[in-house]
This record gives C-alpha cells, structure tokens and sequence, in this order.
C-alpha cells in the first residue's frame, strides 16, 4: 500500500540515479543540502509502481531529512536513497546482497557528502554490506562495533514527544489511561506500543502486515483493520507506518485531540496542517518526534557525547516539541509552520556561516 504525495519543490543538490550493475534494481541517492554538513538519511528498499515514484519519494523524503536534521540542532544535511522493487518483486539473499553493493557505489559518487544508513526495508546487516563499498555509511550491526539498529532510539524520542502532547492536551504527560491509536506495528511503532501498553494506556493498534495482530493480543491492545483505524474515537492518533495517511478525508474523520507520530511525511498536502488546527486537532511535526534515531546515529558516528549523553538528547525531543508548540500559539500559526521556519533559520545560519 503506497499513497501519491506532491513532489517538493526541487532544490536538491545532486542527485543519482543508477540501474544497478549487479542487481538490475533501480537505485536514487538524492542529496538535498550539505549546509549543515555531510548529509544523513536511510536507504529505503520498498516496492513502487513505477520507477518515478521511487524517485520522487526519494526527493520528498531527503527534503523532509534536511528540516529534520537542522531542527534537531545538528551538523548534518539532508539526504536520501531508495531502492526500488517492482509490484510482487522479492529479492534472494545474493540479490539482495547485489543490490546494496550497488547502493555503496552509489552513496560513493557524492564523495562524502551524504551518509547513509538502515530505513524502511533494509537491515544494519545490509548497511554492512554498503560499507564493502564505501565508508559514508553509518549503523553498522554492533557485533562488528557499529551503532546498531536506531529504532529504540526513535521509539524514545516518540514517546517524549507523545509525553509533550498529552501535556498540552489533557493537562497531564502520562500515558495511564489515555485512549491511543498506533497505525503501524514496525520497528518503531511496535516499540511505543509495548512502551505505552507497560504504562496504562488504552492501546488500539493496526498494521498491514496481519502477523502483528499477535502481538497486539500478547501486549492486550484492541485491533482494528487497516483503513480504520482514524475512525476509532481517541485522545492521539500516532501514524507510524507508511506516509501520505493523512488525507483531506481521513483529517475530516478524526476523533482525537492530536496526532503525533514518527511516520515521515504523514500529512498527504501541506495544507493537512491547517486543517487539522481548523477542526481544533494538536499537530506534533513528523519530522521533529521522529528525530532520534538520526540524532543517535549522527552523534554516535561522530563520538560526540557519551552514551547517556546522545540519549538524553533524544529524550529532549520532548522539549523541542514543547517549544514548537508554545511557539506557534504565540504567533498563532500552525506548530508545522513554526518546526519549519525553527529549521530555516538554523539553515540560514549554516548559510551565512559558510558551514560545510
């Protein structure tokens, strides 16, 4: 299940677009800006309909990791690269293997200007492969000393920023009792969950992948069928799968007080945003609540900070959502217009700096 989103506009500095000599797969590396510095972000391995669409939600989603990036305080740009497999397409083990050696020599040809690292379909066991081929690569698997998998990272700086929007929403930050809507059992997803399900709170949950309906049962979450899950009456409806959920449609058949949660790109148009103010819905930007894993795994790479130190910056996430939030109410603008112009004004800075 996809969904079709607007492309950005396009002000990306380079991007790759390859058939992989050795898998046949189509492969995009885009690099939106290296202001900040070498750019972050995923290698997504997902099935498309078309080769544009990999290549557009490629250029959408390394756009989304360059405000994500700036907004989250660190030196690092954003970037992107997908994989793309074809409707029923499935890959063996030496395939797979083929196609992310072809994504290292693909990450190579930006002479370090982007890093890549595991994303939606792909492993830090494939990130192990990318680095046969080049060192612009971080997350590998921890046996061979590498950082290791960012979804607990992610998780918690999701549920900081849950914490901050209950907060503003119901008057207290705990989770014990309050009605939930998680559209997504991954990585990341699955691990709130289990977090949220330990504190009291009244889970209902979904996914494509109708295996994880055990899970809910095993953690005493009430499971819905995917598509609908937003007509279930609630206090935050947490995306946390695939983006592009958040129709016209979908916004109108709300019943919760706000929505937050790590998908990327959630929101179908930009003016999703408003029109979840307009109907009196709390909007936490995706792009901030799900920037603990890049936070992790930049700072980790770089050495920067003890472990306690990176995670503890993640758990700040909360606070940055809360200063968002305070941001936009003193303005009166939607909290994604103030995450936004929070990010630009970072990427000015780097800008007049001369920060490379």
């Amino acid at each position: 299940m996809t969904h079709t989103l607007p492309l950005p506009d396009f002000a990306h500095e380079r991007v790759e677009v390859i058939t992989g000599p050795r898998s046949g797969l189509f492969i995009t590396v885009a690099l939106h800006s290296s202001v900040l510095g070498s750019a972050l972000g995923g290698a997504r391995l997902w099935t498309y309909p078309h080769w544009s669409d990999a290549l557009g939600d490629a250029l959408r989603l390394s756009a989304a990791m360059t405000l994500k990036n700036a907004a989250a305080g660190l030196d690092a740009g954003g970037g992107k690269s997908v994989i793309r497999l074809e409707p029923g397409e499935t890959l063996d083990a030496d395939r797979r293997r083929a196609a992310f050696l072809d994504l290292g020599d693909a990450v190579e040809l930006l002479d370090g200007r982007y890093r890549t690292a595991e994303d939606v379909g792909s492993t830090t066991d494939d990130m192990l492969t990318v680095s046969e081929r080049t060192q612009h690569v971080v997350g590998l698997p921890s046996t061979v000393g590498g950082s290791g998998e960012p979804a607990g990272p992610t998780s918690l700086g999701v549920y900081a920023s849950l914490q901050a929007v209950l907060e503003r929403v119901t008057g207290s930050a705990s989770p014990e009792g309050r009605r939930v809507t998680i559209s997504g059992l991954g990585q990341v997803g699955g691990r709130l969950a289990s977090r949220l399900a330990e504190q009291g709170a009244q889970l209902t949950v979904t996914d494509i992948n109708p295996a994880r309906r055990a899970f809910a049962t095993e953690i005493g979450a009430t499971w819905v069928e995917p598509g609908s899950e937003h007509l279930v009456a609630g206090d935050v409806f947490v995306p946390a799968g695939i983006g592009g959920v958040l129709t016209d449609e979908v916004i109108d058949a709300l019943g919760v007080k706000a929505v937050c949660g790590p998908a990327n790109n959630p929101l179908a148009s930009h003016s999703g945003a408003a029109r979840l103010a307009d109907r009196g819905i709390l909007y936490a930007p995706d792009f901030v609540v799900n920037a603990g894993g890049v936070i992790y795994l930049d700072l980790e790479a770089k050495q920067i900070g003890t472990s306690e130190e990176i995670m503890a910056r993640v758990a700040g996430i909360g606070d940055t959502v809360r200063t968002i939030l305070d941001g936009a109410e003193e303005r009166g603008v939607t909290p994604l217009q103030a995450a936004e112009e929070l990010a630009a004004s970072r990427l000015r800075a780097g800008a007049e700096a001369g920060v490379r």
